[in-house]
């Protein structure tokens, strides 16, 4: 088939080189969002989707909005049998969606309808799952509600941040987008309705969102360290300013804190929670490098009793 591929961050980029090296399919066309600020200059930068294509010698589009004219135009004058979609990060539009024969087929880290939304890997950590995995699934209108073709599984792993599973997913899915592909050429896949039941929401994660509070469970706030890293990042209070937290670990023997309270051992700090304590591993204070717990409380010279998030 004839594909436009739709997408825009990093996580985008293995389906993109899956589709490319698949031998079967023809990639015309790159679809992905404007160029973006970046860095301490804040000069506008190609997203990774785009710099990929323009090394393969594929023609990139960046619209402003899918709509726009001008880019639909274009679209029709390629004529793709179908567009492949990864994190691209605008709605499409009916008119959009109705250009090729075989409409947009996205990759979703999720096994829907579990987590439908911009955040299904974040949700699926700090929601406490154990399985993931991702689907492809045709683009209606409705938010992540088309019918699918294919899912693939993931563990979970007990010290995964959303940034190690995300990375698994984007590899294990971009067999699973080529194979899609495959399917809808030859006939043999069809896409099947989502059930109604089992429907669960993964909105944007804010940054309170990422806020610890510690009077949640021990393994409640490790979820929430783990679900937010590495964006946007979990965070507490100390001494009135803010203090991302990097990685943590439960430590179930520990049950002498109240919730927010540090004690501080050689090589260790442990924090207080609603059940018991954690153990703060690394950590970056404001303006400071990323650092080892140990060495940011032998820095700040932390009092018997102090907290955190007060």
């Amino acid at each position: 088939m004839r594909l436009v591929f739709a997408g825009t961050p990093e996580v985008a980029v293995p389906a993109l080189d899956a589709l490319i090296g698949s031998g079967r399919h023809e990639v015309v066309a790159v679809v992905t969002r404007p160029d973006a600020p970046a860095g301490r200059g804040r000069r506008l930068v190609a997203s990774p989707v785009a710099q990929r294509a323009e090394e393969a010698g594929i023609e990139v589009l960046k619209p402003v909005r899918p709509r726009d004219e001008e880019f639909l135009a274009r679209l029709r004058e390629i004529g793709p049998d179908c567009c492949p979609v990864v994190a691209y990060g605008a709605l499409l539009p009916r008119v959009a969606l109705d250009v090729p024969a075989h409409g947009w087929v996205n990759l979703h880290f999720s096994l829907l309808p579990a987590w439908r939304g911009a955040a299904p890997v974040q949700h699926s950590i700090m929601g406490g799952d154990e399985i993931t995995g991702a689907s492809t699934f045709l683009i209606e209108e409705g938010l992540d509600s088309g019918p699918v073709y294919g899912t693939v599984t993931e563990t979970i792993r007990p010290t995964d941040t959303s940034g190690d599973l995300l990375t698994r997913l984007a590899f294990a899915g971009s067999g699973l987008l080529a194979a899609t592909m495959d399917g809808i050429e030859d006939g043999t896949l069809k896409a099947v309705p989502q059930p109604a039941d089992g429907i669960t929401l993964a909105p944007k994660i804010t940054v309170e969102d990422a806020h610890v509070d510690w009077s949640v469970p021990a393994l409640r706030a490790d979820r929430i360290v783990r679900g937010c890293t590495p964006a946007p990042g979990a965070w507490t209070v100390f001494r009135g300013e803010r203090l991302k937290l990097i990685q943590v670990t439960p430590v179930p023997e520990r049950t002498d804190l109240a919730p927010g309270v540090l004690s501080v051992g050689k090589n260790n700090v442990y924090v207080g929670t609603g059940s018991h304590a954690v153990e703060l591993l690394w950590v970056q204070a404001q303006g400071k490098k990323p650092m080892r717990a140990a060495d940011w409380a032998r820095g700040v010279r932390i009092a018997d009793g102090e907290v955190l998030g007060a």
